[in-house]
């Protein structure tokens, strides 16, 4: 959104009451199926349980890590989030087995510019094909805007399309991609963007909290309406009938 200057020229909209925000506390999240909390070495063995559920690494072919192969190496895997200063690391907590099985950080916290991350995603195969991923994701956005962040990005690998999808389906707006990103694993990356604004988050919360709610979802995460029955229409807070 713009508009002019005194002499004539468009202009970003003025924010005359913005002050630079503190970085996220490391303090727990609350959900319905899942709690997020600070991420510690005292996760490492469940984590590495839950990893180990998968029958090969495939998971971790667009990550920057490698798959860790024995509870060393998990610890390693883990000490190098808790003790990353650019990173706010979480644990999620299955509700069912009080748990770790999976993790995801805060990354790139602009806090001058009221911009932030949802990174290093690395959910284990028990919390695929269920609700834990999304609500970990929503618990995230949550904190992020109620702190007063404008904008919560993430980016993936382009050739993850279940990673670009995943954003989507959740709400992030695809912004565009960067070529020749970055190179990982030894291979080129070009860098999907997207993105959620404080602008629509009214309307994403709407709908992933209607979506979570228990008049759609039981207890036990099964649900009548899929998500995007509540993204259809156009004020994004009611399912169609």
């Amino acid at each position: 959104m713009t508009q002019l200057n005194q002499y004539g020229q468009p202009v970003g909209i003025p924010l005359p009451d913005w002050q630079p925000l503190a970085a996220p506390p490391a303090i727990a999240l609350d959900g319905r199926f899942c709690t997020l909390v600070p991420l510690s070495a005292a996760h490492s063995a469940a984590l590495f349980d839950a990893f180990s559920r998968a029958p090969d690494d495939r998971d971790w072919t667009w990550l920057g890590a490698s798959k860790p192969t024995s509870l060393a190496e998990m610890e390693n895997w883990v000490s190098g989030k808790c003790h990353d200063s650019r990173l706010v690391s979480y644990a999620v907590i299955d509700h069912r087995t009080q748990q770790a099985v999976g993790a995801v950080c805060f990354a790139n916290i602009d806090g001058q510019n009221g911009a932030i991350e949802i990174g290093h995603v690395t959910w284990s195969p028990l919390m695929q094909r269920n609700v834990l991923g999304s609500e970990a994701i929503f618990l995230l956005l949550q904190q992020a805007f109620q702190l007063g962040y404008r904008r919560v990005a993430w980016r993936c690998d382009s050739t993850n399309l279940a990673s670009r999808r995943a954003a989507e389906r959740l709400g992030f707006t695809f912004e565009g991609c960067f070529r020749q990103a970055m190179t990982r694993k030894q291979r080129n990356r070009d860098t999907d963007w997207l993105s959620i604004i404080d602008s629509e988050w009214s309307h994403v919360r709407q709908a992933l909290t209607a979506w979570m709610s228990p008049q759609n979802m039981d207890n036990s995460g099964c649900e009548q309406l899929k998500l995007r029955a509540y993204f259809a229409n156009e004020s994004k807070t009611t399912p169609l009938e």
